[in-house]
């Protein structure tokens, strides 16, 4: 009892004498004290961003678009707006349960403004299970797309296309 009892009591007198402020026993000491130092400005950063192009972990992957062109486009209609033109296309899928239809813009703005044609394609996208093929009344699909003034200027043209066919409507 009486060993370690000395033993301890000579450590505490040790480090005690490491609490003096110059002391270089004292671990705190042996770096200098902090200076300020310019640094780099990188310009508008925000912290919440990855600087990176990687995708964090738990990130998604990319949809796969899954969709097809509808067989028959059947009926083109453009509908005149006081901010544009509705594009409306009806047109029969392959086989029931066809979901997500939209119009895909073929043509960009500028091949749009240069050709005087703005092409679509008719997309669906069916069920992954098999599904009947039904009546053509049942398979029928309406899809709808709105245009602005700004997408009309300089348009002749409005195309949709299907897989075996494609209408077109000319403007007047």
């Amino acid at each position: 009892m009486r060993n370690p009892l000395s033993v301890l009591l000579v450590a505490g007198l040790i480090l005690s004498g490491c609490g003096f402020g110059e002391s270089r026993f004292n671990p705190v000491n042996w770096f200098g004290g902090s200076e300020p130092v310019e640094a780099e400005a990188a310009g508008e950063v925000n912290p919440l961003i990855p600087s990176s192009g990687a995708r964090g972990m738990f990130a998604r992957p990319d949809p796969v678009d899954r969709s097809v062109p509808v067989p028959v486009v059947t009926e083109l209609a453009v509908e005149r707006i006081p901010t544009g033109a509705i594009v409306r296309a009806t047109g029969t899928a392959a086989r029931l349960g066809p979901y997500g239809a939209w119009l895909r813009r073929e043509t960009s703005e500028e091949e749009a403004a240069a050709e005087g044609v703005i092409e679509f394609s008719f997309r669906v996208t069916y069920p992954n299970k098999d599904t009947p093929v039904g009546t053509e009344h049942a398979r029928r699909v309406v899809v709808a797309e709105s245009l602005s003034t700004g997408d009309l200027e300089g348009v002749r043209v409005i195309r949709v296309l299907g897989a075996q066919n494609a209408l077109e409507s000319r403007r007047r």
